[in-house]
């Protein structure tokens, strides 16, 4: 009986071994398949932008190409979110503002659909009224970390989530998903587009532990998992683009221009590239999550943009240089 329980027990460990040693190879396997994508992202995936991106026509009506809604707060900053959707070919901006930020972000566009209410007491109720024409929507930059606009924020994130409607958060938003991170974990349509500093937030957040930063391709594939596969964008030297499953990597040339804003226009520009991917047919992403395409399109245009400004106007670049970009650089990665 000793000798049997002897070589059971033996059996035992060979094959706990044998599953640990698979167990890991897999997870390295699916890292190294990940990894693979971000080599030819460019070849690969500029095409099936290319398919989701709607054609200009006089036969469509207003509002068709893209209604994108923006929960912010501040005005320069609201502004900048606000009108490159605009400048990038969707045919309106609605921004839910604070009631002091609404006057001065109305002064700078006709194109701007301004809404003070985000501060007011019956705002989600308001905002809600709008959800049925949005097609997608950007929360987070300019917010402020008041209770109440997060508080507000939170619910409006919570009745998007049952419509299906794309949702881009940033900044002050990411605040919010570190804090409850259950407001848009699983959510598929969801994508966080954090600055290293957010990720970091973010990911001790969710494992309860430092952040490992020499490896930020793993440790962006094991946070996106941990929220719910949703896709991921850290932005960065290289952005690093995944679901948990797979990845990609834009290394698009820009510049060493960092100035203040340009996250804002990512956001505004994923807002538009996540309606298109997601209102596409099925076959136009070849099977690829709408939301990995989205962001790369998002990323690739940012980056073209803040390139082509850099080039014009080297160390007095601004934001406000890259959104009068947006036309050319567009063209040149999507349209050429």
């Amino acid at each position: 009986k000793d000798g049997m329980h002897g070589l059971k027990c033996s059996l035992l460990g060979v094959i706990t071994v044998t599953i640990t040693i698979a167990a890991v190879l897999l997870y390295d396997k699916v890292i190294e398949r990940s990894f693979s994508l971000g080599t030819a992202a460019m070849d690969n995936v500029i095409p099936l932008l290319r398919n989701t991106i709607p054609p200009l026509t006089s036969k469509k009506h207003k509002g068709q190409d893209g209604r994108i809604g923006i929960i912010g707060g501040y005005m320069s900053v609201c502004y900048l979110l606000v009108i490159l959707p605009v400048f990038q070919g969707a045919d309106l901006s609605h921004v839910f503002c604070t009631k002091d930020a609404a006057p001065v972000i109305k002064s700078y566009s006709p194109e701007l659909i301004v809404h003070p209410v985000l501060d007011s007491p019956n705002a989600v109720e308001e905002i809600e009224k709008w959800l049925p024409r949005l097609h997608s929507l950007v929360v987070g930059p300019g917010l402020g970390r008041e209770d109440m606009l997060l508080k507000n924020a939170k619910e409006i994130i919570e009745r998007s989530k049952l419509r299906g409607i794309p949702i881009i958060i940033d900044a002050d938003g990411l605040w919010l998903v570190a804090k409850e991170p259950s407001v848009i974990q699983g959510y598929q349509r969801g994508i966080l587009t954090p600055n290293f500093m957010e990720f970091t937030r973010l990911y001790e957040a969710m494992h309860h532990e430092p952040l490992d930063s020499t490896d930020h391709k793993r440790s962006a594939q094991q946070l996106a998992i941990a929220m719910g596969h949703l896709t991921l964008v850290l932005k960065g030297e290289e952005d690093i683009i995944t679901d948990g499953k797979n990845m990609l990597t834009c290394s698009q040339e820009g510049s060493g221009r960092r100035c203040g804003g340009q996250g804002d226009l990512l956001s505004g520009s994923l807002g538009v590239f996540a309606h298109w991917a997601f209102s596409s047919p099925p076959d136009a992403t070849k099977g690829m999550n709408p939301s990995l395409v989205a962001a790369f399109g998002a990323t690739s245009l940012t980056r073209q943009c803040n390139r082509q400004a850099f080039h014009k106007h080297s160390r007095s670049t601004t934001t406000s240089d890259m959104i009068q970009e947006i036309s050319s650089a567009f063209k040149k990665l999507f349209e050429s």
